[in-house]
Parts: structure tokens; C-alpha cells; sequence
């Protein structure tokens, strides 16, 4: 891989999630603590821009790795500038959809459940720029982030696709009985969005009506995949890449068969997709530590940047 290289966290892992703001600064990064953090490119830092909770304690969070700290301080996965408005939405699995302002700090929380049930694991997310709608997963209605293993391998089908209108400020379930949804893209047009069943290894397709009946939303199988889908990133061009988590930790050791043998790389760590579901490029991983346990492959300026829910460092590379 040419000119790859690594900004590393400061003390914390897990940049789960990649964004830029509307003026190409970035990328921001949800991390371990509950903190966002921002790369300053001058200083070649990370800056404190915002938290997942107003009763976050600064003390008992900053630095944390534990897991089972998150429902305290947070734990930001999808994130997503409004092109049309600048703010950054964040899909945190404690605290459910939020929002928080250009210069950040603490963040609007904008729904906390959906058909009264309350979001157990609120995970990826995408914005229409033209309607400001916010499309997100709620990956399972019983089991929290740390507890993703068993949410998995328990089969788990809780899981929903979810639709935040600005307008209304109410939240409409569309679509229930997923196998642990995670990233979520809309197309180019917002015709259509895109899931990741990572329970099912397969990317989902669901055409975006334009009447308000959401009962006749029908998925389609987008993509099968021979490993565990993560987020989902539209690059300029339309295409999506798709991150693979090669599980080359906990999940393989359960699940040895989820290596797919089929494909070109026996290590394919993303996938990018044609917007009609062909293969455009895939990336090796190469079985070595640098790409391991992807969760995002975000193409921006020229590069390729990766996100990790383990790992203490954000990769980068030019294409």
C-alpha cells in the first residue's frame, strides 16, 4: 500500500467513524472515552470538539478504554456533517441521535427511542442534504454495544432501519427484523440507502418512496459478502465502499468460517461498489496488523482514510 500512514490517538482507540466539515477540515472521530475528536492538520493534533453526554465526568472518562464505562460517558459511532448546515449528527450507542453545532461542545440529543422503544444501539448514519433527513440503525432493540458478540452470535433479528425528520422532529421506523444493521449510505439521488446486515454478511437495498407508507418498504440484497460489514461510505463519484472487519480477534476465534474464500484477496478488509452492486476495487488487508479490524473505508481528497472500533490510530493513504 503506497504512502500509508497512521495519526495516531492520543490515548484512547476505537475511530469508529470518519467525518469532514463543510470547510474539508477532519477528519472528526468518535473515540473509546466518549469524546469527538478533530485532526488539526497545522499543529498535527487531535483537539477536543465535542462529548456524547452533558453528564459526561471529565475525570472518571477522559483516557477510558473499558467498555463497560460507555453507558456513562458515551460512545459516538456514526458520524455525519450536514453539508447544508454544518452541524455534525452523531449516532452514539448510549444516548441515541444527536447533534451538536460547527464549533461543538455538547451535543441536542434529537431522539432517544422510536415507537416506544428506547435505542439500545444506535450505530450508523447518513443525511439527505436536500430534506435534512437523517437515516440511522438501531442494531439491536436488546443488546449495547458492549455487548456486539452476543448481539451476533446470538442470531439477534431486533434490529431497525430509522428515519429522523427535522421537520416533525419525530423519528418513523422503516423497517424492522434486521439481523444486526450497522452502516447506512444513501445513493447520490437519495433514492435509495443502503444497509449493512452484518448479522447476514450481505449489504441491503431499500428504494426510498415518496409517499409516506412505509409499509411497502421491501429490501433488496444489495451485496453477499464473506465477512462482517461495517459502515458504508459514498464516495464523489456515487460509489460505495464497504469496510470489511477481517475479525481476526474475537470473531474469527468463534467463527472461523466467515473468511471468504471466494474472493481475489484472502484478506479483503473494503469493497467499492458500483451503484448498481458491481465490484469496482477491493483492499487487501494482507493478513498483517495495519489493516486490521476495519470499520470504515471513507474516500476523501484523494486518499483513502480507515476507522477502526479497536484500534488506536486513524490509517490513511493515497489512492
Amino acid at each position: 500500500m503506497k504512502s500509508y500512514t497512521q495519526l495516531d490517538l492520543p490515548g484512547v482507540i476505537g475511530p469508529e467513524s470518519l467525518a469532514f466539515d463543510c470547510n474539508g477540515n477532519g477528519p472528526y472521530v468518535g473515540v473509546s472515552d466518549g469524546r469527538i475528536l478533530k485532526w488539526h492538520q497545522s499543529n498535527q493534533s487531535w483537539l477536543d470538539f465535542a462529548v456524547s453526554s452533558p453528564n459526561r465526568d471529565k475525570k472518571e472518562c477522559d483516557g477510558s478504554t473499558d467498555p463497560n464505562k460507555e453507558p456513562e460517558c458515551g460512545r459516538a459511532l456514526g458520524l455525519k456533517f450536514n453539508p447544508a448546515t454544518c452541524d455534525l449528527y452523531i449516532a452514539d450507542a448510549y444516548y441515541g441521535l444527536l447533534v451538536v453545532g460547527p464549533m461543538g461542545g455538547v451535543p441536542t440529543q434529537l431522539a432517544a427511542s422510536a415507537e416506544g422503544v428506547p435505542f439500545r444501539f444506535a450505530n450508523g448514519l447518513d443525511i439527505d442534504p436536500k430534506t435534512g433527513a437523517v437515516y440511522f440503525t438501531d442494531s439491536s432493540i436488546f443488546f449495547q454495544r458492549r455487548e456486539y458478540l452476543r448481539a451476533i452470535l446470538s442470531s439477534d433479528r431486533s434490529g431497525r432501519l430509522l428515519k429522523y425528520d427535522p421537520n416533525s422532529k419525530k423519528v418513523t421506523v422503516l423497517f424492522k427484523g434486521l439481523a444486526f444493521p450497522n452502516g447506512v449510505a444513501l445513493s447520490n439521488d437519495n433514492s435509495f440507502v443502503l444497509v449493512a446486515e452484518e448479522g447476514m454478511l450481505r449489504i441491503l437495498k431499500f428504494k426510498l418512496l415518496n409517499n409516506d407508507n412505509h409499509n411497502e418498504m421491501q429490501e433488496e440484497v444489495f451485496a453477499e459478502l464473506g465477512r462482517l460489514p461495517d459502515n458504508i461510505k459514498r464516495n464523489d463519484n456515487g460509489e460505495f465502499w464497504v469496510a470489511l472487519n477481517s475479525g481476526r480477534g474475537k470473531i474469527q476465534k468463534y467463527k472461523e468460517e466467515m473468511i471468504n474464500e471466494g474472493w481475489v484477496f484472502n484478506d479483503t478488509v473494503g469493497i467499492k461498489f458500483s451503484e448498481d452492486g458491481k465490484v469496482v476495487k477491493m483492499l487487501d488487508g494482507n493478513g498483517g496488523e495495519i489493516l486490521d479490524s476495519v470499520s470504515e473505508v471513507a474516500e476523501y481528497d484523494g486518499g483513502l482514510w480507515f476507522g477502526s472500533s479497536v484500534q488506536p490510530y486513524v490509517g490513511y493513504t493515497k489512492i
